[in-house]
This record gives C-alpha cells, structure tokens and sequence, in this order.
C-alpha cells in the first residue's frame, strides 16, 4: 500500500488554526505549516478556523479527525478538546484534564514538585504583594508571568529591587490573566525537550541575544541561535531527557508536547512548563527536535496525526 493510500485512511482531517487567544498570528503560522505538510503527503486535510466558523460545523462537514494547532487560550487549555469530546472527532495531542493543567503553570508545578519534578521556587502574586518581601525569598533575578498564557506574552524579567517596576511588570501579567506566577530566574542553558509518540526527542539548546527568549526571539528573529544536538553531555541529555517523559507523563499528557528546560551551570537542571500545542513555525523547536532524529516536517505531521484519539470513542 502506497503512502498516498494509507494517507487515505486518515478521512477529512481539520487543521484548527487561528482562534481568538492572544497567540492566533502563531496559530496561523503554525497551522498553515501543518496544512501544508499534511496535503503534500496525500492527506485530505482542510483549515479550519474557529474564529470563523463554530466548532460543530466540523461534524457537519465530515471530518473524521482533527490536528490541532490553536495555540493558547481556547485550544490548548481543554476547551476545543471538550467539545471535540462531544462531537465524538478524534483529535491530536492531550486530552481534555491534561491540557487544562498544563495550561496552569501554577498547578504544574505543584503536580511537578509532589512527584519529585524539578521546578524553580515560585510564589503567586497579586497588586497587594510586598516586593521587597518577594524578593527576599525568591532572590533575584526574577520573573513575572501570567499564569495561563503562552509564547512569553506578558513575562518580565525583573534584575534590580525596584519595587514600581515591579509593579508595573504585575500589571503587565494581570491583563493576561488574573493570576500571576513571580519565579526566581534559573541562569544556565535553555533547553527544549520534545516529546512524541511516547518518546523524548533530541534536546534543543537555544541562544537568545542576552538571554532574552522573548517574542520576537521565539518566532521573527533570526538571531536566535539553535543548537540540536544540544552539545551536552550524552549522559546528561539523557538524564534530563528520561525526566522530560516522566514530567510529561505525570500531567497526564500524550501524543506530543514541549517542555521548557533551564540547566544550571552546576548540572542541576528545572523544568519550567509544558506545552500541549507547541509551535510548528519556521522557527518552532519540536520540528528541528524531530530532524535530528531523522522525521522530516512531513513524517512528523503524519506521525502526531496517528495518534489522533478521542477519549470517550472506542
């Protein structure tokens, strides 16, 4: 049986792209690869935008599954996957609990932290936190984050005890999102550790200009440099690799993801968050993860595919 054939056996396939999170521009990004990707091998797959159109057209428009790539609020914190759980459409990566608490950065690290899952010390915060009090205990430098947001909108890197720039970064998180996550700032490697189809791929170390992973560095800057093979140690990126499934798994994750991974300079390593819907732009860190160990963008698209699945369909 041809590729193109058993390509048939997939049915009508929606691509989910777009939405109305903060992060739709890298959705369309995303998806547009995807899309492509999945049509150049034969796949019968189609965009679809939620934004556009309600979810339950899918049903209507004869989609037998779906691979999603909407990225933050709306498509990768449970919503879409509950109500692809009721249309009865398998769909790509975690289900619906699963992505609901990897979207929590504070609950992550909670599950992370009873099983034994490096994280860096936290506190969540809000407009009445002492500063100076935060930063005795979690030092600095520090960072502020929304706690339910992605793609580094709405993070500030705070380096001096400045209590109104404080502050000022908790505004910024606050209009993300009502909880806010302070974080003590791990210095070492940035590493991003991918997981598919039951396993950790390659690790990705990233080189940003002055640390700075931000926006802009993570999905239009060319001067972000990517390392894969990371150059670690290969006892070591296996180590840290074996804990990346373990931390994936212990979220209740499947299909595929991306961990954020800090390395300190002293060999200790802290996973920062997971992500259920990684990015699969140009840019995008799974992909190179996946031509390291010989998946072209193609294969890795057919492969997140298989394992599309519904919850409550036998």
């Amino acid at each position: 049986m041809s590729s193109r054939e058993k390509s048939a056996d997939f049915g009508k396939v929606a691509v989910l792209l777009g939405g109305r999170s903060s992060e739709r521009e890298i959705s369309l990004m995303s998806g547009r690869n995807v899309l492509l990707a999945l049509q150049s091998q034969g796949v019968d797959a189609h965009a679809f935008d939620p934004a556009e159109k309600p979810l339950w057209a899918l049903k209507d428009e004869g989609f037998a599954r779906v691979f999603n790539m909407l990225h933050g609020r709306g498509g990768e914190d449970g919503t879409v996957q509950a109500v692809l759980e009721m249309l009865g459409i398998p769909y790509t990566g975690s289900g619906v609990a699963a992505s609901a608490l990897a979207m929590d950065k504070w609950r992550t690290k909670m599950v992370w932290l009873s099983a034994g899952i490096p994280t860096p010390p936290y506190q969540i915060v809000d407009a009445r936190t002492d500063w100076m009090e935060l930063i005795d205990t979690l030092g600095l430098p520090l960072i502020l984050k929304p706690v339910r947001e992605g793609s580094s909108i709405g993070v500030t890197r705070i380096d001096q005890a400045d209590p109104a720039r404080l502050a000022e970064a908790y505004a910024e998180a606050a209009r993300h999102d009502p909880l806010v996550i302070a974080e003590t700032f791990i210095h070492g490697a940035e590493l991003a550790a991918a997981v598919v189809d039951h396993c950790a791929l390659p690790l990705v170390r990233i080189v940003a200009p002055d640390s700075n992973y931000d926006y802009e560095h993570k999905y239009f800057s060319d001067d972000t440099q990517y390392f894969c093979p990371s150059g670690l140690p290969e006892a070591l990126e296996e180590r840290i690799r074996a804990q990346t499934l373990a931390a994936f798994r212990v979220l209740g994750c499947r299909g595929w993801g991306r961990l954020d991974v800090m390395l300190r300079d002293d060999g200790q390593w802290f996973f920062l968050e997971a992500n259920t819907v990684p990015g699969m732009t140009s840019h995008s860190l799974v992909p190179m993860a996946a031509r390291a160990s010989g998946l072209s963008m193609e294969a890795l698209c057919l492969m997140i595919l298989r394992g599309a699945v519904s919850e409550h369909v036998a």
